[in-house]
């Protein structure tokens, strides 16, 4: 099998298809990305700032910080299930694209 060489890799990523998929994919990475680091920031500076708010109890010997902490996990599971939904897009645009681009390599313009 033949690879893409060095002007054709260029040429497949000035394509519109190309660049709307990274696009894509950088609309929903980034801002989650942002949004998980300020969330698990939030617990450690909460604490340090506003101890004695972070140490009331909300359920018996559980805390404001605790139940903070726990949310931590389901936040990271629920962003994790919404990149996988996001992913499935992304990857069938891909898919499309090595297709597109595995057939012209292997037929090549005539």
């Amino acid at each position: 099998m033949r690879h893409a060489d060095h002007a054709r890799w260029e040429e497949l990523a000035a394509e519109p298809e190309f660049r709307d998929l990274l696009r894509a994919r950088r609309r929903f990475v980034v801002p989650a990305t942002l949004f998980f680091i300020v969330y698990y920031l939030a617990l450690p500076i909460s604490a340090g700032f506003f101890a004695y708010s972070m140490s009331r109890p909300v359920f018996g010997p559980l805390t404001v910080a605790y139940v903070f902490a726990l949310s931590q996990f389901a936040m990271a599971w629920i962003l994790l299930a919404l990149y996988l939904r996001s992913a499935r897009s992304f990857d069938l645009r891909a898919a499309k694209l090595r297709r597109r681009e595995t057939h012209e390599l292997l037929e090549p313009h005539q």
